[in-house]
């Protein structure tokens, strides 16, 4: 997809049945690559193993392609289907990575500090480590004034005692951050979280650290890819799940973007991680992003295509294309309806 002189590739995403939101970007001045991950579909997709194993590694070639091919990559955080850990793949390209060092879960951390080191062996460079340079973190439910304002109903009793359970549970993530020795920045990377660069006349901004997900997100947190030149902007969510969270929808359309790749939320765990009233969120924060902001296309895929009841559970949000929206999953910008749908036809949608 091209607007102006900025292209957007979409490399692969579940709507073609693998996990990934990885995409390759063009402008006059770069070419970025954004989240070169990839992993298998989870057990409850509809199809077999070895079927998944197959488009997994399908995938996985595009997208070793699109890493290898860029002069820049950049990692929103250090889930398997965002990055992929081998090195060999970025030694031609400038990264701009998650920090691994705070605004990020234990689980995380590791995984980060692994793929470091072996990046840094892959170059022959000696990783050091410092003492932590921020010991204080203020409570990010303090940025998200729209969010924590909402009422929620009958709900909101139970979200008020939820979040008191969550921020008990971020203060220790922040203590360790705190204490816990850091990773210094290597010469070959740069911690992107907050920041810019400029290459020519473009600009590449990651706004974050964002919730992955809803607030305290369990999961972590993440970094949106904003790529702009003088005539176009495209705008990678990385993994909100809507977005959830209101304020991000706001920044969103402030942002007031040309093309976005939009992660939609995961209804596969409605029911389990997921409740009614945060999908319902989602849903109405996609709705008015669109409406709003009036991209030119507007991509919402990821965590949405691995469920066969997708389009009805966020059925609001696909009548926008009846109001001349272009929204649309990376299976339909490839001229194929999204895989989860022939499977579901396939098999009468038993």
């Amino acid at each position: 997809m091209r607007h102006a002189d900025l292209s957007f590739t979409p490399v692969w995403s579940d709507s073609l049945g693998a996990k990934t939101t990885c995409c390759y970007v063009e402008t006059p001045d770069l070419s970025i690559c954004v989240d070169p991950g990839v992993a298998a579909m989870q057990p409850s997709y509809p199809l077999s193993a070895a079927e998944k194993a197959r488009r997994e590694r399908e995938a996985r070639r595009e997208i070793e392609r699109a890493a290898s091919r860029a002069d820049h990559v950049a990692i929103s955080h250090y889930h398997y289907d965002h990055y992929l850990p081998d090195p060999s793949l970025y030694r031609d390209a400038e990264l701009w990575l998650k920090d691994p060092n705070r605004w990020i879960n234990d689980s995380q951390r590791e995984r980060a500090g692994e793929f470091l080191a072996a990046l840094a062996a892959d170059r022959g460079v000696e990783l050091t480590e410092t003492p932590p340079r921020q010991r204080a973190f203020d409570d990010p439910l303090s940025d998200l004034p729209h969010a924590t304002g909402k009422d929620f109903g009958g709900y909101q009793a139970r979200r008020e005692e939820l979040l008191e359970t969550w921020r008990g549970r971020f203060r220790g993530r922040a203590e360790r951050w705190a204490t816990e020795p850091w990773v210094e920045e290597p010469p070959f990377a740069r911690f992107a979280d907050g920041r810019s660069f400029e290459r020519g006349g473009t600009r590449v901004r990651f706004h974050g650290p964002l919730f992955h997900g809803i607030e305290y997100a369990s999961t972590g947190w993440v970094f949106a890819t904003v790529v702009e030149t003088p005539e176009a902007k495209f705008v990678h969510s990385s993994d909100l799940e809507g977005p959830v969270v209101e304020d991000y929808a706001d920044w969103l359309v402030e942002e007031d973007p040309d093309l976005v790749f939009l992660d939609g939320p995961a209804t596969y765990l409605l029911g389990y991680v997921v409740n009614r009233t945060n999908l319902r969120r989602s849903v109405d924060n996609a709705r008015r992003i669109v409406r709003e902001a009036e991209p030119e296309l507007l991509v919402w895929d990821h965590h949405l295509l691995r469920d066969r009841r997708y389009r009805e559970r966020t059925s609001s949000f696909w009548e926008l294309a009846s109001e001349g929206y272009d929204v649309r999953t990376v299976a339909e910008l490839r001229g194929v309806d999204p895989l989860v749908d022939r499977l579901s036809e396939s098999d009468g949608g038993a």
